[in-house]
This record gives C-alpha cells, structure tokens and sequence, in this order.
C-alpha cells in the first residue's frame, strides 16, 4: 500500500496539483488565464467523451448492464447518506445539508480521469465504457439531494401562495443540470464517438488522445490554485466538516469498489467505480443548488468539495481504492 501510495504521490498529476497549492500559500499570483482554463476543460470532458463513446460501440450488453445497474444505485444512495450524516448527525439545517448532498452524490469528472489515469500507470486500466458510468452517475444524485431541500422549500413556498415559483424553481434545476457544459460534452462525446467508431477515432486521436496527459497535467495545477484559494475557509467550515469531507468518500468509495466487484469489474474498474462514488462536485452542483436552494451556505460545500475531499481524492483516496479493489478481486 505505501508503494502505491508514493508512486502516486510522485507521479505528475499530483505534483502539478500540490505545485499550485504551493503556489497559492506563497502567495504567487500565478494563475491561468480563464479562457485557457476554460478551453482545457472542454478538451478534457469531449475528449473523455469521445474515447469513451468509441469503446462503447465495442461493447456488449451483458458487458454494461450489471456495472450500469450499480451505477445508478449508487447514484441513488451517495446524496441520501450524506444528507443524513450532515442532518441527523452534523445538525445542519434541511437546506445545507441538501446542498452538501447534492456536492457528494453527484461525480467530480476530473477526479474520474485522474482515477483513469492512474490505473493506466500501475498497469491496471480500467474497462473502456466507464466515461458511461460516469455520465449515468453525473445527475441522479444532485436531482435526488435537491428534490429533498426542494420539497421543504416548495412547500413553504405553496404555503404562501408562490405554487407557481416552486414548479418554476424545479424545472430551472433540472433545465441546468441536463444542459449543462459537463452533460452536453460527456453525453454528446459519447454519442458522436459511438457513432463514428474506431475507423473516425483514428483520424482525430492524434489530437484528443496524444495531448491528453499533458492538457490534465496543466489543468490539476490551475486547479490546486483552486484549492488553495479555498484553504483560508477551512477554519470557516469546522473539524466535523473537515471529517465529513475525508470519511465520507472513503465510506462511498468503499462501497462503489465492492459494487463494482461484484457487477463484474476488473480491479482497475471497481477502483475507478470507488473514485466517482467518492468524489464530490464542484462544477454541475453549485449552479444547480443556487437555483433550487438559494439559502444553502455555499462555503460548506465548496469549501468541502474542493479544498479537502478533491485533494484527499488525488492525493490518497485513489490508491486507497485500488488497493481495496486488489483484496477484493484476490
């Protein structure tokens, strides 16, 4: 375990996202431009739903079924668990803690390629359709953590006559997060690469495919600088979120490397299942409770999400699952 936990800790993606930490205490003003940062994360999500579509056409349905069915599981269980740990146990109010849940059952799709990208460099890769996966796990939990704030707010609304902005409020969340940049690249990459197949990947990879570590690579520096930005609200959210935002993915991880096992996923797979279960997001979730809960406190969820479960994830969380996802399959 300790082996695989240094050769991830010196590999480039996580050194390129502890270089922008750095780069934050020190107090450089380094930072990417955003449209740079913004044209990366384009590349990234329609070149991940590019490969993944094209793996796709190869695929079968015995092959996808069972890993899709626990997929949707556990889009179903990650934002019903964490909203009970931060309700009945962290005593957040309804509304708060739906955000939160919305953030931890949703997926963070840069956490999925970093898992992707590591099970390539042990020599372990993961089945071809989990950008699938990925997508399939990308809405139901926001929707499902939202509908249980929602349903509070909605009736509060209803009850002061406001009917009309509670259907309004709902049909905005989910106008958001079906047409949002994250679904639009991963849905339509993976249509477009089902459809041209192998023959059209071939002429296009030498841009989506040769390109893509070095694109992660600068993308993970921005986003330590992300993250360091966040640091200062550490002391803001309070050592029970801090144990929220490192115990809850390992308790969702866990369970998606054992789902996975069991549907039938290689080691490499389950632990990447275990990665996108115990991620959080920090792109498709914020707009999505603005709209819906505009009284949830957004520096709970960000400052979780981004500043102590994203870097858990790329720094330790990822091995962790992978060396879980060795027992099981031994």
């Amino acid at each position: 375990m300790f082996d695989i936990l240094k050769a991830n800790l010196l590999s480039p993606i996580p050194l390129a996202f502890a270089l922008g930490i750095f780069a934050r205490l020190v107090k450089s003003e380094f930072s990417l431009p955003k449209d740079i940062y913004s044209t990366l994360s384009i590349y990234l999500l329609f070149a991940l739903g590019l490969k993944g579509g094209v793996e796709l056409s190869h695929a079968t349905f015995e092959a996808i079924v069972a890993p899709a069915g626990v997929t949707l599981l556990l889009g179903c269980i990650t934002p019903i668990t964490a909203f009970a740990v931060m309700r009945y146990v962290g005593r957040f109010n309804a509304s708060d803690s739906a955000g939160m849940a919305a953030h931890y059952g949703s997926v963070s799709a840069v956490t999925f390629i970093a898992a992707q990208q590591f099970m390539q460099r042990v020599g372990a890769p993961a089945e071809g359709f989990m950008p699938t996966l990925l997508t399939l796990l990308e809405s139901p939990g926001i929707h499902i953590a939202l509908f249980i704030g929602a349903v509070q707010r909605n009736k509060a609304l209803a009850a002061a006559g406001g009917e009309a902005a509670a259907h309004d409020s709902l049909k905005a969340v989910l106008h958001e997060v079906l047409t949002g940049r994250t679904m639009i690249l991963l849905v339509g990459g993976l249509v477009v690469g089902c459809s041209m197949g192998e023959s059209g990947w071939t002429s296009v990879s030498p841009f989506f495919d040769s390109g893509f570590k070095g694109a992660l690579t600068l993308f993970l520096l921005e986003m330590g600088v992300v993250a360091g930005d966040r640091l200062g609200d550490l002391k803001k959210v309070g050592p029970f979120l801090f144990g929220f935002g490192v115990l809850m993915p390992l308790v969702h991880g866990t369970l998606g490397v054992t789902l996975g096992t069991w549907a039938g996923l290689s080691a490499g797979g389950a632990a990447v299942l275990g990665a996108m279960a115990a991620s959080a997001s920090y792109i498709a979730a914020p707009p999505a409770v603005r709209l819906t809960l505009p009284d949830a406190n957004p520096t709970y969820s960000l400052t979780a999400a981004l500043a102590i479960t994203f870097p858990f994830n790329i720094l330790a969380g990822i091995p962790i699952y992978y060396n879980l996802a060795q027992r099981f399959a031994a």
